[in-house]
């Protein structure tokens, strides 16, 4: 099981998305049903901030002073991640900070829960050890995003 602590720092969160941990409750029932997570729960959070937060945490983690969309900070390094999803029952596997601002200025009209949506999901697959610095982690983390979010969309909220 699943289960995604949610933090709102920025109050326009709520004007797109009124609960965001119901949401996203919702959102995780299709990955909570795949063999991979079995009977096991699975935590990680959420940070849902604006400009001002996601530049901060930027620059003082990855020596970047700018916004983006999304950062994610996997506990847990590459090589280590599917082992501990293998042999233990409770695995924290980190946190993602989603920039409200960057989602709201790339969404088409009434798209934001999309934008959302793919990028909660590349946050996760890099908290399971996927990354995208070649062209054949680039395709295979894709194909998996397309997959899961083609699922999420089924789930009306």
């Amino acid at each position: 099981m699943i289960k995604i602590d949610v933090f709102v720092k920025d109050k326009n969160w709520k004007k797109y998305i009124s609960n965001p941990a119901k949401y996203l409750k919702d959102k995780v029932k299709f990955i909570n049903s795949s063999i991979l997570f079995n009977k096991k729960y699975i935590n990680f959070s959420i940070l849902l901030a604006g400009n001002k937060e996601i530049k901060m945490l930027n620059n003082k983690f990855r020596k970047k002073n700018k916004t983006t969309n999304i950062l994610s900070f996997p506990f847990y390094k590459r090589n280590e991640i599917k082992k501990k999803i293998k042999n233990e029952d409770r695995i924290y596997l980190g946190d993602i900070i989603l920039n409200f601002y960057k989602i709201k200025k790339k969404a088409r009209k009434n798209e934001f829960e999309k934008e959302f949506n793919k990028l909660w999901i590349h946050g996760f697959l890099h908290l399971l050890g996927y990354q995208h610095d070649t062209n054949k982690d680039f395709y295979k983390m894709r194909k998996l995003e397309n997959r899961i979010f083609k699922q999420t969309e089924k789930t009306k909220c």
